[in-house]
């Protein structure tokens, strides 16, 4: 099985969901209400159990001032060779938004990288945010868009290419100048495929 999701931790830790539930959350104040971190990834995991939608494996990282909260969830969901995730970010100090995003691949860095297929949650930490709703609205939409993006895995897997075709697509795309980049790196792939 082919690898979904990368998390790249603070100082490269990551840490386990039990570990997620002993970061402090602060206070909430007239405009801004902090959700602890360990009820986001609560809640997602409740949603999805919901939808009999598994969890095979989940990791976090944490700031180390605890505010920035990065996750990633790898789903029962998959296909030949592939596997569905989740990737979720939420912060305390009003750094980001409450976020998740899904697909085939996955990337949550505590850089603030986040990309994914399909991005179904961005909620702000209002004091009017219902996170069983914000989490329920996302999964669904999540749900509806796993079967697109299914179909384009499945085509790209029925997609054949000899290495003469790669080699040219690769010569088109660099040598011929089909793609705008730099010199050295046309050079580099052109000894790496042709000589």
């Amino acid at each position: 099985m082919s690898e979904s999701s990368t998390l790249i931790g603070y100082q490269g830790r990551t840490i386990c969901r039990e570990e997620l539930a002993l970061v402090p959350t602060p206070l909430a104040t007239d405009t801004h209400r902090p959700v602890p971190h360990h009820e986001v990834v609560g809640a997602l995991v409740e949603t999805l159990g919901f939808r009999h939608i598994g969890v095979v494996h989940d990791e976090y990282a944490v700031s180390p001032d605890g505010m920035r909260m990065f996750g990633v969830l790898d789903l029962a969901t998959e296909m030949h060779g592939c596997r569905f995730s989740i990737g979720v970010r939420n912060s305390h100090d009003k750094s980001m938004r409450l976020a998740m995003t899904v697909g085939y691949r996955v990337y949550v860095c505590s850089n603030m990288a986040f990309s994914g297929d399909f991005t179904p949650v961005l909620a702000k930490h209002s004091k009017s945010l219902n996170l069983l709703d914000s989490i329920s609205v996302g999964v669904d939409r999540m749900q509806r868009n796993l079967a697109p993006m299914q179909q384009q895995v499945e085509a790209w897997q029925g997609t054949e290419l000899s290495n003469v075709a790669a080699k040219m697509i690769v010569y088109e795309a660099f040598i011929e100048s089909e793609l705008d980049v730099p010199k050295h790196l046309a050079r580099r792939v052109h000894d790496f495929y042709f000589l």
